[in-house]
C-alpha cells in the first residue's frame, strides 16, 4: 500500500520561505514522475511543480524562479523550496507520486502566507 506523508507547510510572512517534503513508500517499483499541486479556497486544484525520475522538471509560469522542486530517489522523496512567497500562494499543497500505470495523492498541508 503506498502511502504518502507530507511535511513542511505552516504560516510564513510575505517574502519569506518554506520548504514542503513527501516522502513515499510501500511500492516495490519505482516511483516515476513525482509533483506537487495547490488549491485555493474556491479555485481548482493546479500544478505548482512536477520532476521526473531523471530530473527533468516543469513549472506553473507563476512559480518559475520562485519554487525549486527536486528529489531524492534513494529516499522515495520529493522536495518543493518556495522563496517569496507571496499572499496569493496560500492553498493546500499536495504531493502527486506517479507509479504507472496508477497514480497517488497525499493528504495534503497548509501554506498560509500571511501579508
Amino acid at each position: 500500500q503506498v502511502q504518502l506523508v507530507e511535511s513542511g507547510g505552516g504560516l510564513v510572512q510575505a517574502g519569506g520561505s518554506l520548504r514542503l517534503s513527501c516522502a513515499a513508500s510501500g511500492s516495490t517499483f519505482s516511483f516515476n514522475t513525482m509533483g506537487w499541486y495547490r488549491q485555493a479556497p474556491g479555485k481548482q486544484r493546479e500544478l505548482v511543480a512536477a520532476i521526473a525520475r531523471g530530473g527533468s522538471t516543469n513549472y506553473a509560469d507563476s512559480m518559475k524562479g520562485r519554487f525549486t522542486i527536486s528529489r531524492d530517489n534513494a529516499k522515495n522523496t520529493v522536495y518543493l523550496q518556495m522563496n517569496s512567497l507571496k499572499p496569493e500562494d496560500t492553498a493546500i499543497y499536495y504531493c502527486r507520486v506517479f507509479i504507472l500505470p496508477k497514480e497517488y495523492w497525499g493528504q495534503g498541508t497548509q501554506v498560509t502566507v500571511s501579508s
